[in-house]
Formats: C-alpha cells, structure tokens, sequence
C-alpha cells in the first residue's frame, strides 16, 4: 500500500473542510474555532488544519490535508505542502473578487505549482456565473500556468471525487512522460 497526500486550499468559506468531510472514510481532524474575522459571515473558521483520508480501489490512501483560508495563516501553507503529491485549490465564485482570491492561491504556492499537479474546483458558479471558468484560465495564463478547472458542489461527494481523480490523473501523465 502507497499512502499519499493531497492539499487542499482556498479562501475562508471556500469549502476545505467539507470538501474533506465529504470523500473522508473517517470522521475528519478539524481545527476550527469561533470565527472573529468581521469580514466573513462563517461561524467558524479553520486555524491550523483540516484532516481526512481516503482509499483507493487500488488499496493506497490518500491523506487529505485542508490550509487555513485566511492569508495570516500563510505560513501553515509552506509547511502543509511539504511532501504534497498534489494540489487542489478551491475557489468560492460568490465572493466580491473571486479571480483576485484565485491570485492569493497562485502566488502564494508559486514554487510549488512549478512542481506539484494542481486543478482549481470553482464552487457557487450556478449561484454566481461571473467569472467564468474561461476566466479562470485566462487568469492562470497570466501566471504561465495551465490547469484544469472544474466546476464543483463540495457537498457533493462526487465532484470531491473528480477533483482528486483529476489530480492523480496529471501525475500519471507526468510520470509517464517523464519515462519516455
């Protein structure tokens, strides 16, 4: 059995922690305590990490791990990405500037999205059509990126699912390409 790890960021209220709570076979590690930041609604907010985990039909396990969204949390983010096979940054399209909220993600794993497979999952799209997800990626060009994005409901268990399989399916591809 392999045992891997998966990261998952994203703005406060973007849907870390149920993204995890949806896919994870176990009852998920989360660190969320009585939300004091005034510029979000959210009752509660994650201060150090969500945790979950999940197997595959093949027998691995996934840990997912879940960042803190606010950006004074920045710091967590260097440490819960060391040894990430991936990331999944989640984006809450019914937030004033969601595109701006998709910058924050970029530059602050930008080392990382050199190296790492990432796919952006935008939540509330059908709620909130603007941006698009052709902005999306018009956004990535501007930072030399190109990644998948999908339009995701993280209550949903299987558009969780989708995420991660869209992530293993880029490194495959990257693993197979670098053999040949």
């Amino acid at each position: 059995m392999t045992e891997y790890k998966i990261l998952f960021t994203g703005t406060m209220g973007a849907g870390k922690t149920t993204a995890i709570a949806s896919v994870s076979e176990t009852p998920p590690v989360v660190t969320d305590v009585v939300n004091t930041d005034a510029s979000h609604s959210k009752s509660h907010t994650t201060v150090g990490l969500d945790f979950g985990q999940l197997t595959l039909p093949s027998g691995d396990r996934v840990r997912l791990f879940g960042t803190p969204g606010q950006t004074r949390f920045d710091f967590l983010w260097k440490i819960l990405v060391k040894g990430a096979l991936g990331l999944i940054i989640l984006v809450d399209n019914s937030r004033p500037d969601p595109l701006a909220d998709l910058r924050v993600y970029l530059d602050g794993f930008e080392e990382e999205l050199r190296q790492l497979p990432c796919v952006v999952g935008v939540g509330r799209l059908a709620e909130h059509p603007a941006p698009g997800l052709d902005d999306y990626l018009e956004e990535m060009a501007r930072h030399d990126l190109v990644l998948p994005v999908l339009e995701v409901d993280v209550r949903q268990r299987g558009d969780v699912v989708l995420l991660i399989d869209t992530l293993l399916t880029q490194l495959e591809a990257s693993l197979y390409g670098a053999q040949n």
